[in-house]
């Protein structure tokens, strides 16, 4: 009998934002195929006897194709009972798990979903302040400045990302962020509009910079580091 497959989402790092159910999951599995960005203190939670394969990828190095990562899942499904796929942030947000859901559906294995909290959420609560506003941003989107081919994606909706009203996140957008701002000013949207800037949030690095997208923009062209990050521009960036 095929075992059981629970996608759990780690949250932004920190062990202590890891859900009950969460917890719950790690302790009792039998193997735990986990993230770059979920190893650490969070596998603290794993039995001695459990079995963990790091899968992670992380942008500019060797890392794991998606469909062997899926193919992995499947296999061990097949030998354990628990497993628990441990994703980072909230494996439903540009997360692959639509991917690895597929490849389960396919080999008849059944699985479950535990939410983790994002890392956009967490980084406008380490920031200290609110992703909506109720007069002035009443809209948010999140976006992926990565595309399959590592660069920004070419079918974005520039009239929604200049919006002034809407709170926008941007996920994996360092490295084409000073592309993304460019096509936002030739869109409308002004150049001195709030942004924020926060890396390895709740991590041991934690960076929370305040600017303006253009401001962000150039730091990025004098200076980019490997810490994961989100990037925040709107309204809500000024609070």
């Amino acid at each position: 009998m095929a075992g059981f497959v629970s996608f759990v989402g780690s949250g932004p790092g920190d062990p202590e934002l890891l859900s009950i159910r969460a917890v719950d999951r790690l302790k009792r599995a039998d193997a735990v195929l986990f993230d770059d960005l979920s190893s650490g203190p969070i596998l603290d939670h794993v039995g001695e006897d459990a079995d963990l394969i790091g899968v992670g990828k992380r942008a500019g190095r060797a890392s794991p194709k998606q469909h062997h990562v899926s193919q992995l899942l499947v296999d061990h499904a097949k030998v354990y009972q628990r497993i628990v796929r441990l994703k980072s942030g909230d494996g439903g947000l540009f997360g692959r798990l639509e991917e690895e859901l597929t490849a389960l559906q396919e080999a008849g294995i059944d699985y479950e979903i535990v939410p983790g909290i994002s890392s956009a959420c967490a980084a406008a609560a380490a920031a200290g302040i609110p992703l909506t506003r109720r007069l002035s941003a009443r809209r948010v989107q999140f976006i992926t400045g990565h595309g399959i081919d590592g660069k920004l994606p070419k079918d974005l909706n520039l009239p929604a990302l200049a919006d002034p009203t809407a709170s926008t996140v941007i996920f994996m957008g360092k490295r084409t962020f000073s592309q993304l701002v460019r096509l936002l000013v030739e869109n409308g949207l002004p150049p001195e509009t709030s942004a924020l800037l926060a890396e390895d949030v709740s991590g041991p690095n934690q960076h929370i910079q305040r600017g303006t997208i253009k401001q962000i923009a150039e730091e990025f062209e004098k200076k980019m580091t490997d810490l994961p990050a989100v990037i925040l521009y709107g309204s809500l960036a000024e609070f």
